[in-house]
């Protein structure tokens, strides 16, 4: 599923839902194991797909956490990438 997404193919609906709780462009991805359903948080960029949060899902809901988290880390991402462009632009 994560490559597809990579080479730019949108999967929607079962698999993958919008979480604009978290920001734009975030979706959570949907993966069954044998044992466990698992979430991947992920945010589209331009130039990459930034994974924000990987964890096991036992409620229906997202917990809050996992949403303060996914957007703590975002936000750091794109602080460094910012501050990285600043540099190179040098």
């Amino acid at each position: 599923m994560l490559r597809r997404i990579q080479e730019g193919e949108s999967i929607g609906m079962p698999h993958s839902r919008p979480m604009p709780s978290i920001g734009r462009r975030c979706h959570e991805l949907r993966i069954t194991d044998e044992n466990r359903i698992w979430r991947i948080v992920y945010r589209i960029d331009s130039d990459a797909i930034v994974m924000a949060a990987v964890f096991s899902k036992t409620t229906r809901e997202t917990p809050k956490q996992i949403i303060d988290d996914c957007k703590r880390r975002l936000k750091a991402y794109d602080e460094a990438a910012r501050q990285a462009e600043q540099r190179g632009g040098r």
